[in-house]
């Protein structure tokens, strides 16, 4: 352990490799896990996966998923906060826990409605004009995972 607080990024069947390459290359940084749930919009073998997580792949903690049902069942997560431009509450709002799970929605779709109404309480957005209908997923990612660490270190 790198002394960085443990946190968990799901990215909900990503469909860019490049995007889950840079995330997977912040999780190292931030000593993550990263928990893919598929369909996958790509092979994780995929060049382009790679290239983007540059050596970083063998330090990788990388769970792969069948569906989200499958998730919950093999990481029984404690709590999850969900990223949606939906949400009400903005990720400056909460205070992040270890162990903590940072869940994703794909880059065309986002979360599906029946999982954010199910867990309506724990969505969160980040802060963007309405000018912006969304920011890449990489990004994202790196913004609510990095104000986890701010928060927890």
């Amino acid at each position: 352990m790198s002394g960085f607080p443990r946190l968990n990024v799901v990215l909900y069947q990503p469909e860019i490799p490049q995007n889950t390459g840079n995330i997977s290359r912040t999780c190292v940084a931030i000593d993550a896990r990263l928990w893919l749930i598929r369909p996958l919009g790509f092979d994780l073998s995929e060049k382009r996966v790679r290239r983007a997580g540059l050596d970083y792949w063998p330090h990788l903690d990388l769970r792969v998923c069948d569906n989200w049902a499958n998730f919950l069942q093999q990481a029984n997560p404690t709590r999850c906060w969900f990223l949606t431009k939906k949400a009400s509450h903005n990720v400056y709002d909460v205070q992040f826990e270890p162990n903590d799970f940072l869940v994703f929605g794909s880059e065309t779709r986002g979360l599906p409605d029946d999982i954010l109404e199910t867990h309506a309480i724990n969505t969160l957005r980040i802060p963007t004009t309405e000018n912006v209908r969304s920011l890449n997923l990489s990004n994202a990612v790196a913004i609510v995972a990095y104000e986890a660490v701010r928060q927890l270190s």
